[in-house]
């Protein structure tokens, strides 16, 4: 089970991934990571980053006249709080609507059908 949730915003989230990739890392490192990809400018980046910092998203290490950067939130306990909450709200906490949905409106792959029926069978073998 996952640790009390930390919301984030989608932007926020870019910051995370930068981090879960590779840490610690530098503001500076963070900075010009996201600078191009993103066009924010470097303060955005910042001002982002020590949100994260207030939720306890992030911690910093103090080495010398610098602080190093590193995620505390897990990317998986992250990505099952979004999924969670996608699944509350929008399908009402079943899973079944949102597999018919995408089945109806994605195309899948016969890769993805094959991934899905593993999926079920383990499933089924641990009697769920």
């Amino acid at each position: 089970m996952p640790n009390p949730p930390v919301t984030i915003s989608d932007a926020e989230s870019r910051v995370m991934e930068v981090l879960w990739q590779q840490a610690p890392q530098t503001s500076e490192d963070i900075v010009a990571a996201l600078l191009e990809p993103t066009g924010w400018h470097e303060k955005t980046i910042k001002t982002l980053l020590n949100r994260l910092l207030g939720k306890g998203a992030v911690s910093a290490e103090k080495d010398g006249r610098r602080y190093l950067y590193s995620p505390r939130l897990r990317r998986e306990d992250w990505q099952w709080q979004e999924s969670r909450s996608l699944l509350d709200r929008v399908f009402g906490g079943k899973l079944t609507p949102l597999l018919t949905h995408f089945s109806q409106h994605e195309k899948l792959s016969a890769k993805d059908i094959a991934e899905l029926r593993k999926l079920i069978d383990a499933i089924d073998r641990k009697g769920h």
